[in-house]
């Protein structure tokens, strides 16, 4: 690991208009232990190697551990103002409380936060960016901080952007089905345990027989996962929905530049370890045809069209994890709406859902930086 320097200039400090600094801009991975953080620390190590130092901060009782990135051990130090000395850009991923006492200090050091977090999403002056859909919103961030939007509406907004820049959105219903590492390690952990409590057993053939077996072992969910579906994700909000619903409505608006686009979401989480499902209603200004959609979707970057029925060629999260892109297939249009479409999407919530997305936007400050 190259040492931190207390006090040296980031390269946002010191590149005046127009110049093109020679050296690599400095990155900092806040939450680099976490689930997130450490698919991120794949991610770099296969993407173009933009940077020049890559710190790795995390919690206090993490610190001293090594991770490796970019092939080389690298130990962790713990959150402190001074970790961000001579960062340029810094890539959050801490609970929501968490990432809002710490971003500001970031900012405050010269640092050009990517924030995977829901603490600044729903903030007017902060940009929420999806490359392949609005990236030169990124250049426009008056606090310093970029916001990467949730793991569920990433899953579909790539597909959903491109269609919207053809056929104008003009109503989103979607149903989600998502993973259960989308609450964290902890979520994928508990989903572990209950399928080894239940594994082998002949359970879910009688009302609260899977409950029983699991016991205690809820873990972060309100409900058993295994053998089950549980229709909430997130916290409770007014009038009956989840914080999730509200957050795929909220953030496709800001993304796509549709403040007053009507949404309605139902959050469903399912026994799968990792990859959001979305089951999708998007009906558009214009008519729509399933010839024309696939067109549009098998030449958008950042989407896979999968789909063809008849030989069971449609995305699932088994087949999909571990992946980069926005799988879509069931494509059809809707029988009684000519400008309605029906599609079935699914994506990596750890990859496009959080890490890639943000690695993304990190390489889109690289390019302002530097040139």
């Amino acid at each position: 690991m190259i040492p931190a320097e207390a006090g040296r200039p980031s390269l946002a400090d010191t590149a005046g208009a127009g110049a093109r600094p020679a050296a690599k801009p400095h990155l900092a991975v806040v939450g680099a232990t976490g689930a997130v953080g450490r698919v991120l620390l794949g991610i770099l190590s296969e993407r173009a190697d933009v940077w020049g130092e890559i710190r790795l901060i995390a919690s206090a009782r993490s610190a001293g551990r090594k991770l490796t990135v970019r092939g080389e051990e690298v130990e962790v130090v713990a959150l402190s103002e001074d970790a961000f000395d001579g960062i340029d850009v810094a890539m959050f991923d801490l609970p929501d409380e968490v990432a809002a006492q710490w971003v500001p200090v970031a900012v405050s050091k010269g640092a050009v936060v990517v924030d995977n977090s829901g603490a600044f999403r729903g903030d007017p002056d902060v940009p929420l960016v999806v490359p392949e859909v609005n990236g030169c919103a990124a250049r426009m961030r008056p606090r310093g901080i970029i916001a990467n939007p949730n793991c569920t509406t990433l899953s579909m907004i790539v597909a959903l952007g491109a269609l919207h820049a053809e056929y104008g959105l003009s109503e989103l219903v979607v149903s989600s089905y998502q993973a259960a590492s989308g609450v964290g390690q902890a979520g994928a952990e508990t989903l572990r345990a209950q399928l080894s409590a239940v594994s082998g057993t002949e359970l879910g053939a009688a009302p609260g027989d899977v409950r029983r077996a699991i016991g205690d072992t809820l873990g972060p969910f309100p409900a058993p996962l295994a053998l089950n579906v549980v229709p909430w994700a997130g916290s409770l909000q007014a009038d009956g929905w989840s914080s999730e619903e509200l957050k795929i409505r909220d953030e496709s608006r800001k993304v796509l530049g549709l403040p007053e686009l009507p949404v309605t979401a139902t959050c469903v989480r399912v026994p799968v370890l990792t990859t959001h499902s979305m089951a999708v209603h998007a009906r558009f200004e214009n008519e729509v045809t399933v010839a024309g959609a696939h067109e549009i979707l098998a030449a958008a970057p950042g989407v896979v069209l999968f789909d063809d029925p008849a030989a069971g060629e449609y995305p699932t999260p088994a087949d999909v994890v571990g992946t980069d892109p926005t799988w879509v297939g069931r494509v059809r249009r809707s029988l009684d709406d000519p400008r309605a479409l029906e599609l079935f999407v699914c994506g990596d919530n750890l990859r496009k859902g959080a890490a890639l997305n943000a690695a993304q936007i990190g390489e889109l400050v690289v390019g302002e930086l530097r040139g």
